[in-house]
């Protein structure tokens, strides 16, 4: 079978491997049919991937086929469809046992720690598998970044009353404004790429949109009736963005970074106390994450149209990766067909 492997920053190659033998009892083994790619791949690719080690086989938003089950299975057949929990705990330490398997201490995740769905087949836990019967497969590559930002509304803990900004349209921010409108808030989105912000008002037209310009805090008063939001969600892993957000969020406000970069993130400590700010980060998903976006989708709650704005075939993925970086691409969300 044919794989892609990134070997160092900026070199990926087409292989040929074996194809993985019959599954264990408890493993399924799955045909690849899309992959979508994230933001931790194009930053693999350009050598700023934090946790990431090198040659790597990428690939964790992952539509799929179950080909052959194991003999302890189930629940799970041949020809069903579904995606993966990409996060893999090599011990069950506490944050596991407290229901926290997205930010276990020994957590591996797939494509980053370990090697990923850019190949034809894998084999993979059973307890990992979601089926996803009744969607399609660009609707079920989607489901993990989605899951991501369902986790961190969740980590936010929305009420009615909160008003809500999202720093960074992107497929994570946009995946955050999906899933928090279902909560009634008042949504308002920040960036400083203008397509970006026109796509967030085709898609959602009752969210206010902002160009980030120097008054900065004028503009959020003016859409938040002279208020600063009281939740922000900060997706962009920018220092200077992150940092920033403690000077925008209103008294007894919260915070939740969603985005992270390599470096460390400093604040003014009495502004931090006077205003009482709660500072969260949000990483990865958990299965309830993606079960409710499973179940968003097939109701329709969350309509995935129009979020793949790029398609790139499997076997010419290492000749078009790079396209995927200029800036007249207008990228939302690129998928790999296989």
């Amino acid at each position: 079978m044919k794989a892609i492997v990134l070997h160092e920053p900026g070199r990926f190659e087409l292989i040929t491997k074996e194809k993985p033998s019959d599954p264990e009892p408890d493993e399924v083994l799955l045909k690849i049919k899309k992959v979508s790619i994230c933001g931790t791949d194009l930053h693999a690719y350009k050598g700023k991937q934090p946790f990431f080690t090198y040659p790597r086989i990428l690939g964790h938003e992952v539509s799929a086929e179950i080909v052959a089950v194991g003999s302890e299975v189930e629940g799970l057949k041949v020809g069903d469809k579904c995606t993966v929990e990409p996060y893999l705990n090599l011990i069950e330490d506490h944050a596991v046992r407290r229901g926290k398997g997205n930010c276990g201490g020994t957590l591996s995740v797939m494509g980053v720690h370990e090697d990923g769905a850019m190949q034809e087949y894998i084999t993979y836990k059973a307890s990992y598998v979601h089926l996803t019967n009744g969607l399609d497969d660009d609707q079920i590559s989607l489901i993990e970044p989605l899951a991501i930002a369902a986790h961190a509304v969740d980590r936010a803990g929305l009420i009615a009353a909160d008003t809500v900004l999202v720093v960074g349209s992107g497929p994570i921010g946009i995946g955050i404004v999906a899933n928090a409108r279902l909560m009634g808030v008042k949504i308002a989105v920040l960036d400083l790429v203008e397509n970006r912000l026109d796509f967030v008002n085709n898609k959602f037209p009752e969210v206010e949109t902002i160009l980030l310009s120097e008054d900065l805090d004028k503009q959020l008063r003016t859409v938040f009736e002279g208020e600063l939001p009281t939740v922000i969600f900060d997706a962009t892993g920018s220092k200077r963005s992150m940092e920033n957000s403690f000077n925008l969020v209103a008294h007894g406000g919260t915070i939740v970074f969603v985005g992270l970069f390599v470096g460390a993130v400093s604040f003014d400590d009495p502004n931090f106390h006077r205003k009482e700010i709660t500072l969260k980060a949000s990483r990865n998903a958990t299965a309830s994450d993606f079960k409710k976006v499973i179940n968003l989708l097939r109701s329709g709650d969350i309509n995935t149209e129009g979020l793949i704005t790029h398609r790139i075939a499997f076997d010419q993925m290492k000749d078009n990766f790079d396209t995927l970086f200029q800036a007249d691409q207008n990228l939302i969300k690129a998928v790999v067909d296989f």
